[in-house]
Formats: structure tokens, sequence, C-alpha cells
């Protein structure tokens, strides 16, 4: 695994970002050595049921998981890896493609290029109603946002119903996106009813919301309804998000209530599939006879 010294570079080094990617003034890292990433080599069953590349695929995301390989190293050379491994280099580049779909790596061409271990995905809590940047406070993370848009205008049918309102009634929609250490992790589009946060326009936008609903007009969501649904980057979030077009994304739908009962914001979320981890809590259901 590597001694305290190993252990204190790799935490000095940080999450990969401006500076230590490829292209960055500061350059990339250097390369991590077959040395720290366990005394020897993984054994490869080789058989029917099994094969080469996802058992590599398996033991380097373990290698991740248990710090051996931490956000921001630089992963040895193909060429070495794969010798090391005592595997061909397609084999290796295979287990490396499903790594960097599953968001564990990130890979870039170029003299400065490689593979970087990414930061650990964020893990929402969806069990429990919070805003995002109280999560990513939880999580260690810088938060913040770019506002996109912010404009006043008539509710139609589908945002009337979610906010119990009549249709043509004045409602303000945000968009925004939302990053974590400075990189952006969800595109959050908020619809709120005008008559129950006057001014809201005029507030600054690019914090908390919910802590300013709070704050400003005492009215912060306590429960929700949220529905879930996979769906793919287009062009526009693509290039909002900076992943490629039909990236995984996970669209989180969202009616939010205060504690009176009262509909206080409907939002359609969309966030990276590769930095971002659903968690929710399930329980015993109470004996109902």
């Amino acid at each position: 695994m590597g001694g305290s010294g190993e252990r204190g570079r790799r935490a000095g080094r940080g999450g990969p970002g401006p500076g230590r990617r490829p292209g960055g003034t500061a350059g990339p890292p250097p390369r991590v050595s077959t040395a720290s990433l366990g005394l020897a080599p993984p054994v490869i069953v080789r058989g029917p049921g099994s094969t080469a590349h996802g058992q590599i695929e398996d033991w380097l995301a373990e290698a991740i998981a248990a710090g051996r390989l931490a956000p921001g190293d630089r992963m040895p050379t193909e060429h070495d890896l794969a010798a090391w491994l005592g595997v061909s280099r397609m084999t290796l580049r295979h287990a490396l493609a499903t790594l960097a779909r599953r968001g564990l790596v990130e890979r870039a061409v170029g003299r400065n290029g490689g593979t970087f271990v990414t930061e650990g995905k964020l893990e929402q809590d969806r069990t429990r109603l919070s805003g995002f940047s109280e999560q990513l406070r939880r999580h260690g993370m810088v938060a913040g946002a770019r506002v996109l848009s912010a404009t006043a205008r008539a509710a139609g049918p589908a945002v009337a119903a979610a906010l119990e309102a009549a249709e043509g009634d004045p409602v303000y929609e945000i968009r925004r996106v939302r990053l974590g250490n400075g990189r952006p992790i969800a595109v959050e589009h908020s619809v709120f009813p005008a008559g129950s946060f006057p001014g809201l326009l005029g507030c600054r936008l690019d914090g908390s919301l919910y802590e300013l609903l709070d704050e400003k007009y005492q009215l912060r969501p306590t429960r929700a309804r949220e529905s879930l649904e996979p769906v793919t980057a287009g062009v526009r979030e693509a290039e909002t998000l900076e992943v490629r077009e039909g990236a995984p994304l996970m669209l989180v739908e969202r009616i939010a209530y205060a504690a009176d009962g009262r509909p206080v914001e409907f939002a359609r979320d969309l966030f990276r599939g590769d930095r971002t981890r659903i968690v929710m809590w399930t329980s015993e259901l109470a004996d109902v006879r």
C-alpha cells in the first residue's frame, strides 16, 4: 500500500482539476508505480464464466475504493500496467474503458495524457430532504452555482398542477448549474410560485435556494415527492455538464412542500451519472393486520 510518506503525498495532491490535469499550468502529477498497487499482481483466473478484463476492472475498482489509488492519481502507462498484470494492452484497455464509463477514472490523450483516478461520487441521500449545498458540505466539497437564467412567466398546465395553482398564475423559473469543487455535477430547473416569494429574482441566486427561502420567507421545504428516471444527455445538457452527448444522467423530478402543506417548488434536476450515486434507506413495513 505504501507508507505514511506516500499517503501524505497523495493527500497533498488532491483531486484532479485545473493545473492537475493535462493542459493545466502545473502539469499532470507523476504516475503511480505498479509497486504501490500491491505486493503482487492479482491472479487472473482464465476459464469459462470469467473474463480477464472483468477481473482487472474489479481489482482496480477495489484498489480505488481501498485508497491504493487516490483521487488525482495518474495510473501507470498502459504498457507498464499490462505487463505487470500479465495481459495484453487490448484487455487492459477494455477494463479501463469500463471503469471510465463507471466514472471511476478519466482518460486523456496527448503528451500530458493518461488515465486519472476521479474524485469519489457524491452520495445523495434521497431519504432526507436537504439542499444540494448541504449535501456537498457533508462530503467536504465546496458548493457553487452558476445561474443560467432567472425569469418570471405564467404557469403552464404541468407547473400549475404541481404547484396547485391556476394556469397563467405568475411563477419564477430558475435554471442553474450546480458545481462541486468547481466542476459541474447537475443542472437544476426549479419553478416557484411568485405569490409566495415576492422579489425572489432580485436576490442573489448563486447560493443555496433552500436557505434563501428559509431566511427571507420562512418557507423552507420540509418534505417532497420525488421520482427518479435514468436519461441520457442531449446536446444542450452535454455542453452544460461537460459530458459527451448520450452520457448517462439521472433525472430527479420533485415537488417540495412547506410545513403548512403548500407546494413551494416544482423542479426537474439532471445529475451526472459519473459523479453522483443515489442512496435511499428503507425499513420493514409495519404490521397492518
